[in-house]
């Protein structure tokens, strides 16, 4: 049976995988995130993932390496990590009210052998007064964050609806990912 390797340093990742009851191995290689101007979210989500397992993969041929990388659309822009807490409030402004798009790129890599794909939910934010996403900020919880928020912490009280896979939201859609494996194996 082939190993799992998750390449992430995601604490989200590595928790929701434990959930699901993989045993895996976390290895970490850094690489370049950016991706070309006009590069569609979806795709440009799936390509950073791409980047991940191949660096991984590339020292481990036998296992099956996941990589993924989460992004946050709005009004057509792809929402990163914010650089300080400004660009944090920005992000929450741009949000608030409106439906946006949470989606995860997986790159599962084993030997010659790749699958890919994007996994895209739909978040719908409360209209959030300027307290509010000022009192959310200061918690320091959005700093790490795609969009600047985190759906299983205390960003939960930011969010109205949700369609699509929860996990997805939070970094990993989990069952899609073990689906994908169990056919690698």
């Amino acid at each position: 049976m082939n190993k799992i390797i998750l390449a992430s340093a995601s604490p989200r990742r590595k928790e929701l995988l434990e959930t699901a009851g993989a045993e895996f191995e976390i290895v970490v290689a850094a690489v370049d995130e950016t991706v070309p101007e006009g590069t569609k979210p979806e795709n440009a989500a799936v390509m950073t993932a791409e980047r991940k397992a191949a660096a991984v993969a590339e020292n481990h041929k036998d296992s099956i390496v996941i990589g993924a990388d989460t992004i946050v659309v709005a009004e057509g822009k792809i929402l990163g990590k914010p650089a300080d807490k400004a660009d944090a409030c920005r992000m929450l402004s741009m949000l608030s009210g409106v439906e946006h798009k949470v989606i995860t790129g997986v790159c599962l890599a084993c030997g010659d052998k790749k699958t890919t794909f994007a996994q895209v939910s739909k978040v719908k934010f409360y209209d959030l007064t300027a307290d509010e996403i000022n009192a959310y900020v200061e918690t320091g919880e959005p700093m790490d964050k795609a969009g600047a928020y985190g759906i299983q912490g205390k960003g939960c009280v930011l969010v109205e609806k949700i369609e699509g896979d929860y996990f997805n939201i939070v970094g990993l859609p989990v069952a899609r990912v073990m689906k994908e494996i169990s056919k690698l194996m």
